[in-house]
């Protein structure tokens, strides 16, 4: 078992930034890969980001591409999201989760935070 806690959303003016992290505990964090994943209401929940489990590959949505940055540290058992120029239609509630192999589908990952609220206002 992989337990994970998101913290750092809240709100925020349209252009700012928030550094989401997500700390975790249980099994051998370093073995995973993370992802962060978005569901604003309504909505299905979307993929943002992942990292390989050594931090040398990161892939991104088009949508955050340039604008967020996944980031990890093996020895604090936390991962990183920057959120940068951030829009309203990044509202969403921010989940990180933990796979086994490297992939955009939420089906895929194994373990799951219980999210952190991000609101952009205009």
């Amino acid at each position: 078992q992989v337990q994970l806690v998101e913290s750092g959303g809240g709100l925020v003016q349209a252009g700012g930034s928030l550094r989401l992290s997500c700390a975790a505990s249980g099994r051998t964090f370093s073995n995973y890969y993370m992802g962060w994943f978005a569901q604003a209401p309504g909505k299905e929940r979307e993929f943002v980001a992942r990292i390989t489990w050594n931090a040398g590959t990161t892939y991104y949505a088009h949508s955050v591409k340039g604008r967020f940055t996944i980031s990890r540290d093996n020895a604090k058992n936390t991962v990183y999201l920057q959120m940068n120029n951030l829009k309203p239609e990044d509202t969403a509630v921010y989940y990180c989760a933990g796979a086994r192999r490297g992939t955009t589908i939420s089906a895929g990952y194994d373990y799951w935070g219980q999210g952190t609220q991000v609101t952009v206002s205009s």
